[in-house]
């Protein structure tokens, strides 16, 4: 008996398929984390180069990979070097983080300020988990989507990360903890582009 490897064409297929059928939200997050799932438990379906921090540059340790742009669909590679961490970000469209090799820590916050200004919020952790080879996690914008992210140990962390939206040029916040200061940004570019 032969396996046939999934591969990150098919899964771009599949997903492409399902966010085109225009599915509710629940149907969207249960069939594309089992797509999600089943890439990730293959890290070789995803070429070497997109598994490896960049190596230059201000984020050396760091790797952010476009992998595909399509409708309503954008599928990246993110890696993270030991000791490598991003503070707390929002993404504000639908995602899923599925993570291929080693593990990292999440740690979500909820916003509960009243939003009535533009330049502070107020966060409360919400929950910190450890996200291991095979698991996915889900970004709900507006409802449970804030996070940061950090990889404590020693070796390199390999994700693949699925939006329903392009982040170059999206208009996202980055919050920090102690001031309350909110930074708005957007994406300018991927590693590989």
């Amino acid at each position: 008996m032969v396996l046939t490897r999934y591969s990150l064409d098919q899964f771009v297929a599949d997903m492409q398929a399902l966010v085109d059928s225009q599915p509710d939200q629940q149907a969207l997050f249960d069939t594309g984390s089992a797509y999600l799932e089943r890439l990730v438990a293959d890290p070789e379906a995803i070429p070497e180069q997109f598994r490896v921090p960049v190596g230059t540059g201000k984020r050396p340790n760091h790797g952010s990979y476009a992998l595909h742009r399509g409708p309503g669909l954008f599928v990246s590679s993110v890696v993270w070097g030991p000791g490598d961490r991003i503070g707390p970000h929002d993404h504000r469209t639908w995602g899923m983080i599925g993570v291929a090799g080693n593990a990292i820590e999440e740690t979500r916050y909820r916003r509960v300020d009243d939003r009535d200004n533009a330049t502070t919020a107020r966060l409360e952790l919400d929950r910190t988990t450890v996200v291991k080879p095979g698991d996915v996690s889900l970004l709900i914008p507006e409802v449970d989507e804030i996070h940061a992210m950090h990889n404590g140990s020693d070796r390199i962390t390999f994700e693949i990360h699925v939006y329903g939206a392009d982040l170059v040029g999206l208009p996202r916040t980055s919050y920090n903890l102690d001031t309350g200061r909110v930074t708005h940004f957007k994406s300018t570019k991927f590693d590989n582009c």
